[in-house]
């Protein structure tokens, strides 16, 4: 599915999203950005540059890994009211197939929001 037929976020929302995005050292010092926010939908997309590679040339499981929590959290907080902020408690990744190509693109979906905690599935693309 392409950016143009999903679902976007109100203006605010996706203000509010890239905003705390820019704060994020890591994902400034990665190269990643916001491709897509959707309400309870974020892709975040690296490219794969030699600087997040590990020695056989894919991307590195610590970046992969690091775009795909940050898909989630901001996936999660696109449903949040605006004084609202979220932090990982907990995730686990299954590293399927090395990450190979030009690019990788995290896809952070919420799942169910409770009060407390929202469930995400991450996924991180070539």
């Amino acid at each position: 599915m392409t950016e143009q037929t999903q679902e976007q976020a109100s203006p605010a929302v996706k203000k509010r999203v890239q905003d705390s995005f820019d704060r994020q050292g890591l994902m400034a010092l990665l190269g990643a950005r916001l491709t897509h926010i959707g309400p309870g939908r974020v892709h975040i997309v690296l490219l794969a540059r030699t600087e997040v590679t590990q020695q056989h040339g894919y991307v590195h499981a610590g970046a992969t890994s690091a775009i795909a929590d940050s898909a989630g959290g901001y996936a999660a907080l696109t449903l949040f009211d605006e004084d609202s902020e979220v932090l990982t408690v907990e995730y686990k990744i299954n590293l399927l197939a090395p990450a190979a190509g030009e690019h990788l693109e995290a896809i952070g979906i919420a799942l169910k929001s409770g009060r407390t905690l929202t469930v995400c599935q991450l996924s991180a693309v070539p």
